[in-house]
């Protein structure tokens, strides 16, 4: 049963009561991607890191694969906490199968799912047009490139840096915001979204 929001009192939040069927979907969604992740950590230190060789920020065009579920989750579950909860369990299960990062990815889907969390926690859980979904996708992007910079990237140019940010910025945009949407509209054909928000 969907609920229906008070028009009378737009201070406050939505439904934040998770169902059952919620923490089923959006544990799916984390487990799914955390075998995505573990896949895109061979690639990144695979075929894309050659691509490193010559010009480090280039591969961060595809860094956005590991934000997807920090958006997709709470469009479709609509809730408080589904994008944290959704890019740790993903973090949880690329660390189980051997992500390269070790726990360090627990920490990364912390700051990148905490950081999508406040965009939607801004618009009270309301609002989900394509320009929420890019501001929460460039945000937990921005927070990945914090705490990157300040672990991994110490030594590395600042012009360089801020390129990889904007590189970073728009892999989020398309693969983040427009691939949760595309993603969303496929598993509401599919019939898997029966009783969730449109």
């Amino acid at each position: 049963m969907t609920s229906t929001l008070d028009a009378t009192a737009p201070a406050a939040y939505p439904d934040a009561t998770w169902r059952t069927r919620d923490i089923v979907v959006a544990a799916v969604i984390g487990v799914a991607f955390g075998i995505v992740f573990w896949v895109w950590g061979l690639i990144w230190y695979g075929p894309l890191e050659v691509l490193s060789a010559f010009a480090l920020p280039v591969r961060d065009l595809g860094y956005a694969v590991w934000l997807i579920p920090a958006v997709l989750a709470p469009l479709v579950i609509r809730k408080r906490g589904a994008a944290l909860f959704a890019e740790l369990v993903a973090a949880g299960v690329s660390v189980l199968l051997g992500s390269p990062w070790s726990i360090d990815a627990l920490f990364s889907a912390l700051v990148q799912g905490g950081a999508a969390e406040l965009v939607f926690a801004f618009t009270l859980y309301r609002v989900w047009s394509f320009p929420v979904l890019a501001t929460a996708a460039v945000a937990s992007a921005a927070a990945a490139w914090i705490h990157d910079w300040a672990l991994y990237y110490t030594t590395v140019d600042p012009i360089v840096q801020v390129v990889r940010g904007l590189f970073m910025a728009i892999s989020a945009v398309v693969i983040v915001a427009g691939g949760s949407i595309a993603l969303h509209r496929a598993m509401k054909r599919a019939g898997v979204l029966e009783g969730f928000p449109d």
